[in-house]
């Protein structure tokens, strides 16, 4: 199981890039496009849209079901990326690279207190894979 250490994550399985002083990328991680495994197409917000941090996003379907993605953050949509939606498996081939979702200018930095650093992220994943 892959969980970069430059990363920030969620218990939704969500991983945070912080890019900037206001933008942040967004995808799936490891742990995730593993248990959802082949993935056939993906919905993405519009560019501009207001999310809120924890409200589904983004919706993933493999060939077993349809998953929500829920915004790590706060903020708005600057990019979606485009090559997902034409190419849904390079979510599982490469999801902390070229198989990222989202940018998000984000509103409110407190919030990256809600999110997991990668040692508590991998005993959140850890603990789910025993059950």
């Amino acid at each position: 199981m892959n969980i970069p250490d430059e990363l920030f994550y969620t218990k939704t399985h969500e991983w945070v890039r912080r890019i900037n002083q206001k933008e942040i990328m967004v995808g799936i991680t490891d742990f995730a496009q593993q248990q959802l495994k082949d993935i056939v197409f993906v919905e993405l917000p519009k560019l501009g849209k207001e999310l809120k941090m924890g409200a589904p996003c983004a919706v993933i379907e493999s060939v077993k079901a349809a998953y929500d993605i829920y915004s790590p953050l706060s903020g708005k949509v600057t990019l979606t990326n485009k090559a997902i939606l034409e190419k849904p498996q390079l979510v599982n081939e490469d999801p902390y690279g070229v198989g990222w979702l989202v940018q998000l200018e984000f509103s409110n930095p407190d919030e990256f207190e809600n999110l997991l650093n990668p040692g508590q992220y991998r005993v959140a994943c850890e603990s789910e894979a025993a059950h």
